[in-house]
């Protein structure tokens, strides 16, 4: 009984195997590639607890190979040679099947040293990972294999294994488990999507339960108390974290602030206070900007009060402002402005600065024109005159357009007006 629960609740099916079903539902491709027999080099990536190292054991259990099984963040190099030194021994005869976990943390030189051997077939490596295998495994190991994403597992598809895990659990200790539908769903829905963790939080639950005429009653305290709050997938360093915050701003831009207060809140509880302020203040500048730019000092405002109060309260002033930056109208006109003058300076595109600009009152003995014919925009009436300011190269050039917004478009009639006078 010292084996996890999720270690003894191993399908026997593919049928059995919790979600996934983009990937094992019937005439899926990975589910013909399995049942075929003919197993190739396969990554499987996503987060962990979704049945990667399941499936991986179930291919090993259905093929005539040796299975070896090593781990990124113990294995060394010596562990990969001795399982090399295996391949001309009767262990071997059929070939290796080697499940590598956590490949992310194997470097370039351990990943090299497995190359030939999976080339020439004679080591088939399934391997997991809950990093983007396209950042984190080297392109000589990719080229060889097929990646295959796995998703979180929906609670519908959790609460299933919950009851079968129960029933075994029932058979296990010979005696009836009342697991209430409640019970199970709360287990489901606060394992995050990670089937290992609810088959951990059901266990508990289940030794934690009271007797009563020969029946252990799991109940709706229990649960909650082992199963305090959603079991977030955050990594401040991982794929988690950048999908969130950048869900988090693409709802404020796209005006859901349904999607945006949820994706705030999957920050704050996971303490992430300086992404939720940071992203905030950069919406407000480049989804909003000068279609309403009062918001700028008011989000700015916000931002100072939540990191003055911190969490709890934080949550407060950044919900009215998120808010307020989805219901605020768009503009990208200055955003999208200041990109194409830096590209521009990136390019080469510049030249000296026109000489009535300058920072300087006097010219040397080889001008002929002396003079620096600066023209004062308020000796002029509505403060203005026409003069050139961008470079000989690129004079005409435009970088900011008026954004179809109210307040961009007055503007625009107000400097239509004046200029064209």
């Amino acid at each position: 009984m010292s084996t996890p629960l999720a270690d003894r609740f191993r399908p026997k099916s593919l049928d059995d195997i919790v979600g996934q079903k983009h990937l094992l539902g019937n005439g899926k491709p990975l589910r013909k590639i399995i049942e075929s027999g003919e197993i190739a080099n396969l990554i499987f990536y996503g987060p962990s607890g979704v049945g990667k190292t399941t499936l991986a054991a179930y291919i090993a259990n259905k093929t005539n190979k040796t299975l070896k099984k090593l781990n990124g963040t113990t294995a060394s190099t010596a562990d990969i040679k001795d399982i090399v030194s295996q391949l001309n021994t009767f262990s071997g005869i059929n070939g290796i099947l080697l499940y590598l976990d956590e490949i992310q943390y194997f470097n370039k030189k351990q990943q090299q040293t497995l190359l030939e051997y999976i080339e020439n077939g004679s080591i088939t490596l399934i391997a997991s990972t809950t990093e983007n295998p396209y950042f984190y495994i080297y392109n000589a190991i990719l080229s060889r294999s097929t990646v295959f994403e796995f998703k979180s597992v929906v609670p519908e598809e959790v609460e299933k294994a919950v009851f079968r895990a129960a029933k075994l659990l029932e058979e296990e200790q010979n005696i009836k488990i009342d697991l209430p539908k409640e019970c199970a769903r709360k287990i489901a829905c606060g394992c995050g999507g990670d089937v290992r963790k609810a088959m951990n939080a059901l266990e508990l639950s289940v030794i934690a339960a009271d007797v009563s005429e020969g029946v252990k009653r799991v109940t709706l305290e229990i649960v909650e108390q082992l199963v305090q709050k959603s079991a977030l997938r955050y990594d401040k360093d991982g794929d988690e974290h950048y999908d969130i915050v950048s869900a988090y701003q693409k709802s404020m831009r796209g005006s859901d602030p349904n999607a945006a207060l949820h994706y705030l809140a999957r920050l704050l509880e996971a303490g992430d206070l300086p992404s939720a302020c940071r992203r905030l203040m950069v919406c407000a500048c480049e989804d909003v900007g000068l279609a309403y730019p009062q918001i700028i000092p008011i989000v700015k405002s916000c931002v100072d009060i939540a990191q003055s109060v911190g969490l709890p309260e934080a949550r407060i002033p950044l919900a009215d402002a998120v808010v307020m930056v989805c219901n605020a109208p768009k503009s990208n006109s200055v955003y999208m402005g200041i990109n194409r003058a830096i590209q521009d300076v990136k390019n080469g595109n510049t030249g000296p600065v026109p000489r009535q600009l300058q920072n300087k009152h006097f010219d040397g003995e080889d001008n002929q024109n002396k003079g620096q014919f600066y023209l004062y925009p308020h000796d002029y009436e509505n403060h203005y005159t026409y003069q050139q300011y961008l470079p000989d190269a690129i004079k005409d050039r435009v970088y900011y357009e008026y954004g179809d917004n109210k307040n961009e478009q007055a503007f625009k009639s107000y400097w239509d007006k004046i200029k064209n006078e």
